[in-house]
């Protein structure tokens, strides 16, 4: 079980990490400058890792457990933009996602 948190965790920030790729790839003068952009593709291809990881989870454990899971991103979204894009982390960012995971551990426990 332990293996499938670490999976689970893994999964989790790829997909937040490629969120990041894409929000630098936005930063592109139109579409075209976009395609050409190396952050695009990056944020593409973790996607994919993290959504074949996901489907290999889904394989392995309670459809009820691993979706309910993977709001974990929200806590690497958070530390991800405070680290490098310099963004603030309110409060009420705090108690949002803090909300958001309580909930999903109610959900996914056994």
């Amino acid at each position: 079980m332990f293996l499938y948190l670490l999976l689970v965790l893994l999964m989790t920030f790829l997909g937040s990490l490629a969120s990041l790729f894409l929000k630098r790839a936005a930063s592109a003068k139109g579409v075209k400058a976009m395609l050409g952009n190396l952050n695009f593709y990056a944020g593409g291809f973790l996607y994919f890792v993290s959504a074949l990881l996901n489907i290999w989870l889904l394989r392995l454990l309670n459809y009820s457990v691993v979706l309910p899971l993977t709001s974990l991103t929200y806590i690497w979204t958070m530390f991800l933009s405070y680290l490098i894009l310099k963004e603030t982390i309110t409060r009420k960012k705090i108690i949002g996602v803090s909300l958001i995971l309580l909930g999903a551990v109610m959900v996914s426990a056994r």
